[in-house]
């Protein structure tokens, strides 16, 4: 593993606090940013390490929210759990191949599938769910069909992965979309921990930079709340506008992935 200047660290922890300003203050998307800020702010060397510290963040940032939604009850567990033993499984495959990927091929995917979340969160969710919907036995086949998928998805790239978890569990379940949420943390920090640990088998994983990133996620996403709170008269523009970003970002990769190599 190269080490990393100190300069580096100090950009990991800005980097963090950019993700979890937009995660407080969005609710949801700012993880898809982790990747592209390792590469091209952090100057982490090459793809495969960037993948791997940021699925450590990744988990970390789900299981902080985990923790506030399960204390006012929003969490279905059940549902929760089958969804995300599937994925776990998913997740560790995905993040094995994810890794036997060039690194240049996988930033060039990845940079497609931020052009594909950015259509998503223009559209909006369109399925909210419906209120009473529980995961019955009979719906649990269907759960984890849809784990499973989200969950080699979620490893292949190291994200979290919430924007096709929280649709997966209303598609199977009908849940509102508030317990979809809840719901979806628990699938997000499984599979991210399982990616970070895919990946740190093989040395993918700056630890260091992970406790930064992680670090300065905390206090982003402090700030991101407040400001959201404030900020909710337009947080409709605000969506949009994070998803132009999210298009110039992924426009900006593919044009590095294409211009040169990244290891």
């Amino acid at each position: 593993m190269v080490a990393l200047e100190p300069l580096q660290y100090g950009l990991g922890t800005l980097s963090g606090g950019l993700v979890g300003l937009t995660l407080g203050l969005f609710g949801g998307g700012g993880s898809i940013l982790a990747v592209p800020l390792m590469v091209y702010l952090v100057g982490v060397p090459g793809a495969h390490m960037a993948i791997g510290t940021s699925a450590v963040a990744v988990a970390a940032n789900a299981a902080s929210s985990l923790f506030h939604h399960a204390r006012h009850g929003h969490v279905k567990w059940r549902c929760a759990l089958y969804f995300s033993l599937a994925g776990v499984i998913g997740a560790y495959i995905g993040s094995t191949i994810g890794k036997a990927i060039d690194g240049q091929k996988l930033l060039f995917l990845f940079s497609i599938l931020m052009l594909v979340v950015a259509v998503l969160m223009f559209r909006g969710r369109a399925d909210r769910g419906r209120a009473g919907m529980e995961c019955t036995p009979d719906r649990l086949p269907k759960v984890m069909g849809f784990g499973a998928g989200a969950g080699m998805l979620s490893g292949f790239f190291g994200i979290g992965g919430g924007f096709l978890i929280v649709p997966g569990l209303i598609a199977s379940t009908g849940m509102p979309i508030l317990n979809a949420i809840a719901s979806s943390l628990v699938a997000v920090a499984a599979f991210g921990l399982t990616t970070a640990l895919n990946y740190a088998r093989s040395g993918y994983v700056d630890w260091p930079l992970a406790l930064v990133f992680v670090g300065g996620g905390v206090l982003g996403g402090m700030l991101g709340a407040r400001l959201a709170r404030h900020l909710a008269a337009r947080k409709g523009n605000l969506n949009m506008g994070f998803a132009a970003l999210v298009v110039l970002v992924a426009v900006y990769m593919l044009v590095r992935s294409a211009a040169g190599p990244s290891g």
